[in-house]
């Protein structure tokens, strides 16, 4: 019994701590940079790989990326807004919504938190067992290395930057995997319309991005999407519902019990007379008699 009790003390959602989030939040994204990057590159391996996913998306008729990267690079200031959008938008605006809930939802925060923990980790297995080279890196290709060309920094992987990362990690998308994440928690938890609207805008707007500026083909989006699956059952199973539905405040422990000491004891009901026709001898002691009822 106090194994099942302490279970489902770890299983209660607490109110956040910052130093511990800032930490947590610092140690984790440090240690699946430091994984991701120790992967083997298995560079031939990756090759083949996104060989096989060019000619598989050919034979499903849904190859389009090349076509969407010539497109795109032919509107210079599109594409270099993209190549910042690719850089900069993937951790700006998931730090903002960690720090929205932590602020506005701290009931959810650890559940939703869970989501994108469990939906990084389970990405680092996929980088280890399919290595996979993005569309720009592919050999005798069309593609078109955007960051490159406009000598933008849109990417840890290209230009001077290239040997800080794992450039053969491309599957699956964690630009989708956290930028859906970062959507469907808007959209289930923002109150304000055009909120939920950007929410929604925002994981489609990233995957034209990485596929305009040649860094994912599209089944890397649903390589992203099905990490997240992942995370959210991960929470659920340990919550035992999805996070949205959980409290958006967490009770204090012993704050039910204050406020019930607080609150005014409730009157006792007074006495109420029968039915009957006896009704009128109620409250008739000795000396007394009842009305008659004129």
């Amino acid at each position: 019994m106090r194994t099942s009790l302490s279970l489902r003390s770890l299983r209660s959602p607490r109110r956040p701590r910052l130093w511990f989030e800032i930490l947590l939040i610092a140690v984790s994204y440090w240690l699946y940079s430091l994984v991701r990057n120790a992967v083997p590159e298995q560079k031939a391996a990756a090759l083949r790989n996104a060989d096989w996913i060019w000619s598989f998306e050919h034979t499903l008729g849904l190859a389009f990326e090349e076509t969407v990267n010539q497109a795109v690079n032919s509107v210079t200031w599109l594409i270099v807004s993209m190549n910042y959008y690719y850089a900069t938008l993937h951790f700006v605006v998931t730090i903002g919504v960690l720090v929205w809930l932590f602020r506005r939802h701290p009931g959810r925060y650890a559940a939703t938190r869970l989501v994108l923990f469990a939906t990084t980790a389970v990405a680092l297995l996929g980088y280890y067992v399919f290595p996979l080279a993005p569309p720009r890196l592919m050999n005798g290709g069309g593609f078109i290395d955007t960051v490159m060309l406009h000598q933008t920094w849109g990417s840890m992987a290209s230009g001077d930057l290239k040997h800080m990362s794992n450039q053969y990690a491309a599957m699956p998308s964690m630009h989708i995997g956290w930028s859906l994440w970062c959507g469907l928690t808007v959209c289930a938890l923002a109150a304000a319309p055009w909120a939920r609207i950007l929410g929604a805008l925002y994981p489609v707007a990233t995957l034209v991005v990485i596929v305009a500026t040649a860094n994912h083909f599209w089944l890397d989006a649903v390589g992203g999407m099905a990490c997240l699956a992942f995370g959210l059952a991960v929470s659920c199973a340990w919550y035992g519902v999805m996070p949205h539905r959980l409290p958006k405040r967490v009770q204090l422990p012993g704050a039910s019990r204050l406020r019930a000491l607080r609150r005014p004891p409730a009157r006792a009901p007074g006495p109420t007379a029968p039915a009957g026709p006896d009704a009128e001898a109620v409250g008739a002691g000795p000396g007394k008699p009842g009305r008659s009822g004129d």
